[in-house]
């Protein structure tokens, strides 16, 4: 207690030094801080505004069109054909820093559409009206005999009405954890191997038919955006080294399955089989497993988006049908021991039977409008649709799931060319 008092005689004192020595400095400490502190402030808050709003003032601007592609009564090219058409497609410039950040330029992207309305079933491509040029060349170098017309949107016209209809919008995730993992391409279905048309497992051929299936009052829409994936990114720990994340991740896979400790059974990346490791014996599935991934890492990747959409007047709404039919048609891309697609769960179709998780259908209202509104923008890697990050697909299995099937399509409702069209003979008399 003596000691508190003691203290106490001398604390007006040391308030007094603490004023004539310690506070002027600190005070001008916290003056010439505040100034960096405040603009580094300002700048983490006001530099994403600017740059969505020169984005969208961009993207205000620019002209966009969609153009429907009609398929001749007999296709006899591969997905191949469509991996080519992808080469075209892929544009990594993002244009100067001036560009970038003054006047909003980005990374083209396109959006590859398969829509079925009242069971009609179009193939379509959303484009920048100045890309049409290229896009139409591109198509016609591969796809002789097709005809690609500049249509209206068909999405225009679609405005969600919750007295008069339901929706069911969706955006699909890879099933596997590592996003480096392919899905089950044309490849594994022998499609490279150009059978016979009767011989041919297609695996679109199923989803077209669900989609000429779909009813009256009913439309079904799927859409992938997709742009070039750039993934050059710095390594970490590494001033200048530039590495993808993507291949790093397919390499890690392949060196994990290849190379073993035999002891430990734990892969150890990095290690050569000179330095005590072993190649061990592969099983079936490992070797398809590493044929896979090396092969998926050799080949141009896409970052992509995909959204479908189920849109029916309220007496038509068939759930099993329309939901169980998206999901399917994505499984046919699906396999164990690779990855594949799945509806996120977390995004536009959470749980909302329990009353009390929805009232009056509140949040299940503002789903499908916003899904709705997703895809009409067909935006997915800017604002205000950018939430989730891409998945990350080769042309391989790009052009997997989207492309021109043969004759071994034979849904009536896919429009085909009446007749196969050819130039003027030579010695045509004028």
């Amino acid at each position: 207690m003596a000691y508190m008092i003691r203290f106490g005689d001398y604390f007006p004192y040391l308030y007094s030094e603490f004023q004539r020595t310690l506070l002027p400095d600190v005070l001008q400490i916290l003056i010439s801080l505040s100034l960096p502190t405040l603009a580094a402030i300002l700048l983490c808050i006001f530099w994403p505004l600017w740059v969505n709003y020169v984005r969208s003032k961009n993207f205000l601007k620019t002209k966009y069109s969609v153009f429907e592609i009609k398929l001749p009564k007999e296709t006899m090219k591969s997905p191949l054909s469509m991996e080519l058409f992808l080469h075209a497609l892929h544009n990594t410039s993002d244009g100067s820093l001036l560009n970038q950040y003054w006047k909003g330029e980005t990374r083209p992207w396109y959006s590859l559409e398969l829509v079925s309305v009242e069971g009609k079933v179009k193939f379509m491509i959303w484009a920048e009206d100045a890309r049409k040029i290229g896009l139409m060349s591109a198509l016609y170098a591969q796809f002789p005999g097709i005809e690609v017309h500049e249509v209206e949107d068909y999405t225009k016209g679609v405005n969600y009405d919750p007295k008069t209809m339901k929706v069911w919008a969706a955006e699909f995730i890879f099933t596997h954890k590592n996003p480096a993992y392919p899905i089950k391409t044309y490849i594994d279905y022998g499609l490279d191997k150009d059978p016979k048309e009767e011989l041919k497992v297609d695996p679109l051929v199923p989803g077209l038919e669900f989609l000429a299936s779909v009813g009256a009052n009913q439309q079904i829409w799927i859409q992938l955006i997709i742009r070039a994936h750039k993934g050059e990114q710095r390594k970490p720990g590494h001033l200048f080294a530039k590495t993808d994340a993507w291949k790093d991740a397919a390499e890690k896979e392949i060196n994990e399955i290849m190379f073993r400790d035999p002891k430990s059974k734990k892969a150890k990346v990095g290690e050569t089989v000179s330095e005590s490791f072993i190649l061990p014996s592969l099983s079936d599935a490992e070797k398809k497993k590493v044929e896979a991934l090396s092969r998926s890492i050799t080949k141009l990747p896409f970052d992509v988006g995909i959204r479908a959409i189920y849109i029916a007047k309220k007496e038509a709404f068939n759930t099993p049908f329309g939901i169980g039919g998206l999901i399917s048609f994505f499984k046919a891309f699906n396999t164990e021991n690779l990855n594949g697609f799945r509806p996120n769960g977390d995004h536009w179709t959470p749980s909302l039977d329990a009353p009390w998780k929805d009232f009056r259908d509140i949040r299940r209202n503002r789903f499908s409008e916003e899904g709705i509104l997703a895809y009409k923008m067909r935006s997915y890697f800017y604002a205000p649709f950018n939430e989730n990050p891409p998945l990350i697909l080769n042309t391989e299995e790009l052009a997997t799931v989207y492309h021109f099937p043969g004759s071994v399509a034979i849904t009536p409702s896919l429009e085909r060319v009446a007749s196969k069209k050819s130039g003027a003979p030579s010695n045509l008399p004028i």
